[in-house]
């Protein structure tokens, strides 16, 4: 169901020349040679060789020779996803796309239209002398009908021991190493012909209305990137993508990390930093570590991190109680790795209403619903709900708390006998598998959104690591208490990117006032 003004909802810049080009660019970080440095999604069908060049490839042209690129959140009325904005030519490449803009029409349902980038990588290094490290990469493929995904292989880097796997059913993918002028052919029409790259034919085409989750496994030898220096091991890399981790050898322990990091123990007993990069474009990552003595004991069991994986959502079982105060193992939990992400869409001011989605992955066998307690003093409605990875519309219900209560389920929140509870139900998950779910509501909460005089007021706090907040159409911004990354969307609306890296919450006091 649409939301109020449901139909403002932004659009960014890019948008038109990426639908234009049929490809998607993952990550965005091209000039900076992020892992993934010019990862690119192709759709089913080929350009062919004899194709005219399309009003978007003069994108890619000006991508290569621009020096500030750098990664914004988009969303587009087909298919959502990160592009590339380009602070100095944007103006110029709209011109290129008019017919497609005028020919495009907004969904039922823009909310649930859009895709934030969901791409992690993980360094696992091998032993030093052998300059290898393993990478376990993975990301969501997002344009609507693709049967095929591109990986490009980075440049000055040996790749070896590759593995793809479907993150829906946990099954081995088929795929190639290709070169450049066989990925052209295959679909990928800018592809670098001194480039190899990575085609994985996925399980399903992307459906409608959702994605494909996929993990690319492989081993990378890199000298110039993981390298002794004296006693000390060196991983020095340019990392674009937004969420990543690295793993230290056996044996040794962390002295120098010029990237604010957590630094977590694996089950295994290894050392690892994992961070959020909030860095406008590459983070310069260089870590460094030495040999532990070799009396050293290893650490025991107790006191090893559980391996890394998503957020952990509540656990329904009965009779279960909630802490009051986060426990060390939630303060210990890999934060770059928790997948939840929310954004918020303000409507006018007078309504005190906000439209919002958020994204949601379950991994625990037998699950087969997502309860959200709905806060005190906000109200929700247009509740709907989407299983990512087939489109498919999800049964929504709303129920109160003393049914909650009188079931003896634990919602992972504290619940009162009239608290207010969205139940979203999904196909039990198989073991080894996982879903992914995107839920949308309208809240209506008088107490944290309303007018301050001629100014509004949003207090809310947030606690996922990615969150956004777009201001109301026809409000500027005038006051946010939090550090934000800030864009505008085409429609002249404002967004502020939150990413909060800490095992905590933010306080978000936005204040805006009307043009």
């Amino acid at each position: 169901m649409l939301a109020p003004d449901a139909g403002e909802l932004p659009r960014q810049r890019a948008q038109h020349l990426v639908l234009e080009k049929q490809v998607e660019y993952r990550p965005p970080d091209v000039l900076l040679e992020a892992e993934q440095d010019f990862t690119i999604q192709a759709e089913a069908v080929a350009l062919g060789a004899g194709s005219e060049p399309r009003a978007g490839d003069q994108l890619t042209n000006v991508i290569h020779h621009t020096l500030q690129a750098r990664r914004v959140r988009m969303h587009h009325p087909v298919s959502c996803r990160h592009v590339l904005s380009l602070s100095v030519v944007g103006a110029v490449l709209l011109s290129a796309a008019p017919a497609a803009r005028a020919q495009s029409t907004p969904p039922a349902s823009p909310i649930l239209e859009r895709h934030e980038g969901d791409d992690y990588t993980r360094y696992e290094l091998l032993a030093p002398d052998t300059a290898q490290f393993r990478i376990v990469y993975e990301v969501t493929a997002t344009r609507p009908g693709a049967r095929f995904y591109f990986n490009v292989i980075r440049k000055g880097s040996e790749a070896s021991d590759e593995a793809v796997f479907d993150r829906m059913t946990g099954q081995p993918l088929p795929f190639k190493v290709v070169g450049g002028a066989e990925a052209r052919a295959a679909g990928q029409a800018n592809a670098d012909l001194e480039a190899s790259y990575i085609q994985v034919t996925l399980a399903r085409p992307v459906p409608e209305k959702g994605e494909t989750r996929l993990r690319i496994d492989k081993t990378y030898k890199d000298p110039k990137s993981y390298y002794r220096e004296g006693d000390l091991i060196v991983f020095n890399r340019g990392l674009g993508i937004k969420r990543n981790a690295v793993v230290l050898p056996p044996g040794y322990e962390l002295v120098a990390c010029n990237v604010p990091s957590q630094v977590l123990t694996e089950g295994d007993g290894r050392i690892s930093i994992s961070f959020l990069n909030t860095y406008p474009g590459e983070a310069p990552l260089v870590v460094r570590a030495r040999p532990l003595p070799k009396t050293t004991a290893p650490p025991r069991a107790s006191a090893m991190a559980p391996p890394a994986r998503a957020e952990r959502a509540p656990s329904p079982v009965a009779g279960a109680t909630v802490a009051s105060v986060p426990s060390m193992a939630s303060r210990l939990d890999e934060r770059a790795r928790q997948d939840r992400e929310i954004v918020y869409f303000l409507q006018q001011p007078d309504t005190h209403a906000f439209a919002l989605y958020h994204d949601y992955t379950e991994s625990r066998p037998g699950i087969a619903a997502y309860f959200n307690v709905v806060r005190a003093g906000s109200k929700a409605s247009n509740a709907a709900a989407r299983l990512l990875d087939t489109g498919e519309e999800l049964k929504v219900e709303t129920i109160t708390g003393r049914e909650i209560i009188a079931a003896k389920l634990d919602v992972g929140d504290p619940v009162e006998p009239d608290s207010e509870v969205v139940v979203i139900r999904f196909p039990a998950v198989q073991k080894g598998h996982s879903v992914r779910l995107r839920i949308s509501e309208t809240y209506a909460d008088q107490g944290r959104y309303y007018m301050d005089g001629d100014q509004f007021v949003w207090d809310r706090r947030l606690g996922r690591p990615r969150n956004a907040v777009v201001l109301p159409a026809g409000w500027y911004l005038t006051a946010s208490s939090i550090p934000a990354v800030v864009t505008m969307t085409d429609d002249g609306r404002v967004r502020m990117d939150y990413d909060n890296p800490r095992p905590d919450e933010v306080a978000v006091l936005l204040k805006g006032r009307k043009r």
